[in-house]
C-alpha cells in the first residue's frame, strides 16, 4: 500500500499535461489523457482496497517524505490507509471517472476545453489529498485545494457576469468557514502537540477529557469549517449559485468532491466528536434544520439544476444528522450512495440542457420522454433512489438514517432524537414531492416549448454510457450496507459498516447492539412509514402535475405569500446582502478614501512634494557652466578648510 500516493500524482499529472500542452493537443487526446488519469487512481485506490483485505483489514500510515520539522511541530505528507479513506478513495476516483467520460461529450465544443480538464483533474487530486491523508495541516492543503478549485470551474466560464460571480462568492463564504476550521486545527495542536490522526486518537482515548470544554470547542470549530465546505446553514448560499459553472462539474462538487469533505473531515474525528455530546448535538440539529430548510426551498424552485442544488443541501443535512447522533458509518454509508445517485441526476439534467438547446427552465420543458428515453430513464432512477424508493441504494441508507435518529437518545435532550426523527421524515415526503415534481415537468406532461425552434434529441454515447453505471450504482449501491431487517430477509450481509467501522469512534447516541425482537419492530414501523412517506410524496406529484395538471397556479394565488417566500429563498442573500455586504462594501470605501487614499497615498504624495520643493530649490545651482561650477569647488574647499581650521583652534 506505499504506492497509494500514485492516486494522486495520476490526476497532477495529467494536469501538467494538459495544462501545459493542451492547446497543442487533440480533443480527444486531451479527454483521453484527462479520463486515464482518474482511471489510474481508481485502479491504485482497488489494488490497495485488495492489499487492505489481504492484510487483514490492519490500518496503515505510510510517510512519502518529511515536510514541516521544527519540534515539537513535526508534519510531513503521510498518507493513511484504512476502511473509511478506500471507501472515500474508491467512491471519488470512480465517480469522477464516470464524470470526466461524460466531460468529453459535454464540452466537445467549448473553447476552453484543455483549461477545464487541467482544472477537473486537479479538483480530484486535490479531494484525494483530503481524504488519504493521515494528518489535519495535509487534509487542510486538500482542504483548500478543493476551494481553489471550484473556485476556477465554478466561474470557468470568467466572460460572463454570473459564474464569475458565483465563482467569487463560493471562494469568500467557504473562507468564513475555512477560518473556524483553522482555528480548531490550532487548537488541536496546543491540547495534544500533534496533527496526526493515529496520534490524535491514541491520546483522547487515554486521556478522558469527556465534556471537556476545549474538547468541546475544537469539535464546534472544525464543524465551522464543514458547516462552509459542506454547504449547511447558514453557509450554505455558495452551493445552489455554483449552477453558473458547466453540469459535469454540478456533479462533480455535489457527488463526489467539495461538499462531502466536511462529512468525512467530522467522521475521521469521530473519536473527537465522540467526546462531547454539545458539539454532537449541535452537528445533528443543523444537520436536520438544513435538511428541511433547504428541502422547503426546493419545492417550487423552476431551474432543473437549482431544484437538485437544494437536493445536495438537504442530503448533506441527512448525513450530519446521522453523524451527530453518533452513526458515522451511516452517515458515510449515505455519503457513498449519494454519490452515484446524485452525479446520475445532474449528469441526466445536463442531457437534458444539452438536448434542449441550454434551456434549464423546467416550465418550458415537458414531454420529453419520448425525445431523450435513456435520459428519462436515467432521470427515472436517480429520483426515486433519492426519494427513498423500496430496494434502491438511496432507500436503505436513508431509512438507516431515521432509523437512527428514531432510537437514538442523547444524554442532554433525551427527546431529541424523536424530534430529529420526524424533521427526517418530513423532509422525506418533500423530497418526494419536489424529485417527481421534477420528472413530471421535464419529461412527462405536454411539451412547453416551441417544437419549430428547439428540437430535442438524446446525448451522445459519452455522456449516455456513463450515465449506465451510474445508474446501476443507484440501484445496487446500497445492498453493501443493508440494514439489519432486510439484511435477515434477502440473506446479504451489512458488509460496509465492518469494513469502516475501524476507523470510525463508538456509536455515540445510537445503540448498535445486536437487533432483537424490539429492535426489529421499531425498525419495521419506521422502514413502514419512510416507504409510506416517499409514496405520498410521489402521489402528490402525480396529482397536481399530471392528474389536476394546471391547478398548482390556483395554489399559488391561495398561498402567495408562503409561495413567494419559498420562491425567493426565504431572502437569504437578501438578508445577507443588506446585512454584511453591503455594509461591508461601505466600509470598504470609506477606508478605502481614509486609509488608502488619505494616509498612504498622502505619505507617497509628501514625499514627491518634497523632493520635488528641494529640486526646484537647487536648480539654480544647475546652469551648465563649467566656470561656475569651478567656484562652487573652491568656494566648497575654501569653506572646508575655514571650518576644519576653527575646530583646530577650538581644541
Amino acid at each position: 500500500m506505499d504506492y497509494i500516493y500514485l492516486a494522486i500524482v495520476f490526476p497532477l499529472l495529467g494536469l501538467l499535461v494538459n495544462g501545459f500542452f493542451g492547446r497543442r493537443m487533440t480533443r480527444r487526446a486531451v479527454g483521453t489523457i484527462a479520463s486515464l488519469a482518474i482511471l489510474g487512481s481508481f485502479a491504485v485506490s482497488l489494488v490497495a482496497f485488495f492489499d487492505y483485505l489481504d492484510a487483514g483489514e490492519a490500518a496503515r500510515s505510510i510517510i512519502l517524505l518529511p515536510w514541516i520539522s521544527l519540534p515539537p511541530l513535526e508534519i510531513s505528507y503521510g498518507f493513511l490507509v484504512d476502511g473509511l479513506s478506500l471507501v472515500m478513495a474508491l467512491a471519488v476516483s470512480l465517480v469522477s471517472f464516470l464524470i470526466h467520460v461524460y466531460s468529453t461529450g459535454y464540452m466537445a465544443d467549448d473553447d476552453g476545453y484543455p483549461r477545464y480538464f487541467a482544472y477537473l483533474n486537479l479538483f480530484v487530486a486535490m479531494m484525494l489529498t483530503l481524504v488519504l491523508a493521515d494528518n489535519l495541516v495535509l487534509m487542510f492543503v486538500g482542504w483548500e485545494g478543493v476551494g481553489l478549485c471550484s473556485y476556477l470551474l465554478i466561474g470557468f466560464w470568467y466572460k460572463r457576469a454570473a459564474p464569475s460571480v458565483a465563482g467569487l462568492k463560493a471562494f469568500v463564504v467557504n473562507r468564513i468557514g475555512d477560518f473556524a476550521f483553522l482555528i480548531g486545527v490550532f487548537l488541536v495542536f496546543w491540547l495534544y502537540g500533534t496533527f496526526r490522526f493515529t496520534e490524535l486518537r491514541q491520546s483522547v482515548e487515554t486521556v478522558a477529557l469527556a465534556g471537556h470544554l476545549p474538547i468541546t470547542l475544537i469539535a464546534l470549530f472544525l464543524f465551522g469549517g464543514a458547516i462552509g465546505k459542506s454547504a449547511q446553514f447558514p453557509l450554505y448560499v455558495w452551493l445552489p449559485d455554483a449552477m453558473e459553472g458547466p453540469t459535469p462539474v454540478s456533479a462533480l462538487i455535489h457527488a463526489a468532491t467539495m461538499v462531502t469533505a466536511g462529512v468525512y473531515m467530522v467522521s475521521r474525528m469521530s473519536f473527537l466528536y465522540s467526546m462531547t455530546e454539545v458539539a454532537m448535538l449541535v452537528v445533528a440539529c443543523v444537520g436536520a434544520f438544513t435538511a428541511i430548510f433547504a428541502a422547503s426551498i426546493a419545492l417550487v424552485q423552476n431551474d432543473i439544476k437549482r431544484v437538485l442544488a437544494y437536493s445536495t443541501v438537504s442530503q448533506l443535512g441527512y448525513m450530519f444528522l446521522a453523524a451527530g447522533l453518533g452513526a458515522y458509518w451511516i452517515a458515510i454509508f449515505h455519503l457513498f450512495t449519494h454519490a452515484f445517485f446524485k452525479a446520475l441526476l445532474f449528469l441526466a439534467s445536463g442531457s437534458v440542457i444539452h438536448g434542449v438547446r441550454g434551456e434549464m427552465d423546467m416550465r418550458k420543458m415537458g414531454g420529453l420522454a419520448k425525445y431523450m428515453p435513456h435520459t428519462y430513464w436515467h432521470f427515472l432512477i436517480g429520483a426515486m433512489s433519492i426519494s427513498g424508493i423500496p430496494l434502491l441504494a438511496g432507500f436503505f441508507s436513508k431509512d438507516q438514517i431515521l432509523f437512527a435518529a428514531f432510537t437514538s437518545r442523547p444524554g442532554i435532550w433525551p427527546h431529541a432524537g424523536m424530534v430529529l426523527w420526524v424533521v427526517g421524515v418530513v423532509t422525506a415526503l418533500f423530497t418526494a414531492f419536489y424529485m417527481f415534481r421534477q420528472i413530471y415537468l421535464v419529461f412527462l406532461t405536454k411539451p412547453r416549448f416551441d417544437t419549430d425552434e428547439i428540437h430535442p434529441h438524446e446525448a451522445p454515447a459519452s455522456m449516455i454510457v456513463p450515465n449506465w453505471f451510474l445508474a446501476v450504482g443507484s440501484v445496487f449501491a446500497g445492498y453493501i450496507g443493508l440494514p439489519a431487517l432486510f439484511a435477515g430477509i434477502l440473506s446479504l450481509p451489512n458488509v460496509f459498516q465492518p469494513f469502516v467501522s475501524g476507523a470510525l469512534a463508538g456509536a455515540g447516541h445510537v445503540a448498535e447492539a445486536a437487533h432483537g425482537a424490539q429492535e426489529l419492530i421499531k425498525e419495521v414501523l419506521t422502514t413502514s412509514i419512510s416507504v409510506v412517506v416517499a409514496l405520498v410524496g410521489l402521489g402528490l406529484a402525480f396529482y397536481l402535475y399530471q392528474v389536476r395538471y394546471g391547478v398548482t397556479e390556483k395554489l399559488k394565488k391561495a398561498f402567495a405569500a408562503p409561495y413567494r417566500v419559498l420562491l425567493n429563498k426565504y431572502y437569504v442573500d437578501e438578508f445577507y446582502n443588506a446585512t454584511f455586504v453591503q455594509p461591508g462594501r461601505v466600509m470598504c470605501e470609506q477606508l478605502s478614501r481614509a486609509v488608502d487614499l488619505g494616509i498612504i497615498d498622502g505619505i507617497v504624495n509628501a514625499v514627491a512634494f518634497v523632493i520635488g520643493a528641494l529640486g526646484q530649490i537647487l536648480r539654480p545651482i544647475q546652469t551648465g557652466f563649467v566656470r561656475n561650477y569651478a567656484w562652487y569647488i573652491g568656494g566648497g574647499a575654501v569653506l572646508l578648510v575655514i571650518l576644519l581650521w576653527l575646530g583646530l583652534g577650538a581644541k
